[in-house]
């Protein structure tokens, strides 16, 4: 087999892209035509497998099962009833194990990586996937991140901010953006906890961090737009949802909030979060609560609307009627819907899809606006998410490679506790670990183009590629040769080997026969959709890999020449471009 270079891997994996969104070919905008109802039951078992992709962290054999027999939309309903994964509760198991395991060991303990792991954990066993996938995507959109160094000392109550995710993410939009408002580690990460009022005398004024970037990243975006996501123009030019003088107004509504505390409203309380050496073990994440005597009375503007000077200070009552002004400004359906429509099934939807998108988080059908499970039901169950020649298709990004390698493999944790840990290091990891972006900006932009590209070419935005670059393709066709060969995350000290191990029953079965390995391969990773050019290629490699004839003495080089078929089928697969786009 003649093996790809890095920048041709690259380069194919950005035309691949472009292939996808183009739908194999055609023009990138769609939507223009009849519409076509979306089916309610897949027409293949690749097809129910391609609809997992979207709306799970991987496809796995029972979930495909189950979607053949109910349907789409059915399997959804059922998803957003199942209990959720409980992240927080997770990191406290392991906190306690890990101080159990070592009593004399004032430092054993969860840390981020019980954080991390516990993500891991939800999105390989959880049996709430689609929960837990849209909550990682709203982890992308309004993001914070333990690479921060007060988040990063404070990772049970990242987790809990994990679990108001996907808690709210399925309720309001409204609730949602006030849940993630009052959150500590939100406050912490965007400063607007213990954000003062101003004061003339010192020339202190209130903290705009937080007001920037809830009306930039977390609810109506830089620009005006239309219902389908195109932008509003005045003579030409785009025209700016908000001001710097907005900021500044909407900034005066996220003075005075602080911690929880036992001996609120006292100014100790507001400054440390505790009074006379008591506080709330769980301030870290019970939300923010409102000290009058820091909040901002003056009148405040901001989006059009101006609230009234205050007699009394009231926080709450400014944030309600704050929020209540961005959860129904026009802009927030097509902002959100559109990147919630990127995270799941599509880079580039047509404008048709996003203005279908936005309609439904205007009205459910029932008269309440931004209800987050009509919403990502319509994302899903939209002709263009379950077409393939459609305009769907995004580049799947290392945790979600990762993440349906060791679904589709039933890969288990010895520990129980799916220790994957940091993945940072983009020369011999993902490049990527959840809850650690290097910004509120996320690991990558909504509006990201390729520079010299075949998508930039076609006129596609490819967000995930900007991952992609030398060292992140190098780093993760090593770190993927790693866990296909020697299984995923830490040593297990008593076996000796990676504590979590997948079944590779079926494909040693399949070991003396190179097409059929690769078929499978095919089925369980890309969904029946390999090109057969690179079946070929992957059969080839796999064929030029000899089993020793049998003598009765030599089993174990019989089955170590089949494990290294097996694991050649498999990487091949998992690092070719093809693999990597989402289609």
């Amino acid at each position: 087999m003649k093996l790809r270079t890095l920048k041709q891997a690259i380069g194919m994996l950005t035309l691949a892209a472009a292939l996808a969104a183009c739908g194999g070919g055609g023009g990138a905008g769609g939507g223009t035509g009849p519409v076509v109802e979306a089916p309610e039951m897949p027409a293949s078992r690749d097809a129910a497998a391609r609809f997992l992709t979207q709306a799970t962290f991987g496809p796995t054999d029972a979930e495909v099962d189950r979607v053949l027999a109910i349907g789409y939309a059915a399997w959804i309903d059922e998803q957003f009833n199942k209990p959720a994964s409980q992240h927080r509760a997770t990191w406290e198991a392991t906190e306690a194990a890990a101080k159990a395991a070592d009593p004399t060991n004032a430092n054993a303990g969860a840390y981020q990586n019980g954080t991390i792991n516990a993500f891991w954990k939800a999105a390989v066993a959880g049996d709430d996937q689609l929960r837990q996938r849209v909550a990682y995507a709203l982890s992308q959109i309004m993001v914070i991140s333990m690479q921060d160094g007060t988040v990063g000392d404070n990772p049970r109550a990242v987790s809990a901010y994990f679990d108001l995710l996907a808690d709210k993410g399925l309720g309001t939009y409204r609730d949602l953006l006030e849940g993630v408002a009052l959150h500590p580690m939100m406050g912490v990460y965007l400063s607007h906890l213990r954000n003062q009022k101003a004061d003339p005398r010192s020339g202190r004024v209130p903290d705009e961090n937080f007001a920037r970037e809830v009306m930039q990243l977390f609810s109506i975006g830089l620009h005006e737009l239309n219902a389908d996501g195109s932008a509003k123009l005045n003579a030409g030019a785009r025209i700016d949802t908000y001001s710097s003088a907005d900021i500044g107004g909407l900034a005066r509504v996220f003075t005075g909030w602080s911690w929880d505390c036992p001996g609120a409203p006292a100014s100790a309380c507001f400054y440390s979060g505790a009074l006379n050496g008591a506080s709330d073990p769980d301030r870290q994440f019970k939300p923010m609560i409102g000290y009058a005597g820091f909040h901002s009375s003056e009148a405040k503007s901001f989006l059009g609307r101006t609230m009234a000077a205050q007699a009394t200070a009231d926080p709450r009552a400014s944030l309600q009627e704050a929020l209540d002004t961005l959860a129904t400004h026009p802009n927030i359906g097509p902002f959100i819907g559109k990147q919630l429509i990127q995270r799941l099934t599509s880079s580039n939807p047509s404008p048709a899809y996003v203005s279908t998108v936005a309609g439904a988080f205007a009205d459910n059908g029932r008269g309440l606006r931004g209800d987050l499970r009509h919403v990502v039901k319509t994302i899903l169950m939209h002709p263009e998410a379950r077409a393939v020649s459609s305009s769907s298709g995004k580049v799947r990004e290392p945790v979600l490679r990762l993440s349906a390698f060791l679904r589709a493999h039933g890969f288990r944790s010895d520990s129980g506790e799916f220790r994957v840990g940091n993945t940072d290091n983009p020369g011999t990891s993902l490049g990527q670990t959840p809850l650690r972006s290097p910004s509120v900006f996320n690991f990558y932009r909504p509006g990201y183009v390729a520079p010299g590209t075949q998508a930039t070419a076609a006129g596609l935005v490819v967000p995930e590629m900007q991952l992609v670059h030398e060292t992140t393709a190098a780093g993760y066709v090593n770190f993927m040769r790693d866990n296909v060969g020697s299984g995923v995350g830490a040593f297990n000290t008593a076996s000796s080997r990676r504590e979590m191990q997948g079944d590779f029953t079926a494909e040693l079965a399949l070991a003396d026969r190179p097409p059929e390995l690769v078929a499978l391969a095919s089925r369980k990773l890309m969904y029946g959709s390999m090109p057969a050019a690179l079946a070929g290629e992957i059969e080839g490699a796999v064929a030029s890999i000899a089993i020793p004839a049998a003598t009765g003495s030599n089993q174990a080089a019989i089955d170590g020449a089949k494990r290294n078929r097996v694991n050649t089928a498999l990487l091949l697969t998992l690092v070719s471009p093809e693999f990597q786009v989402q289609k």
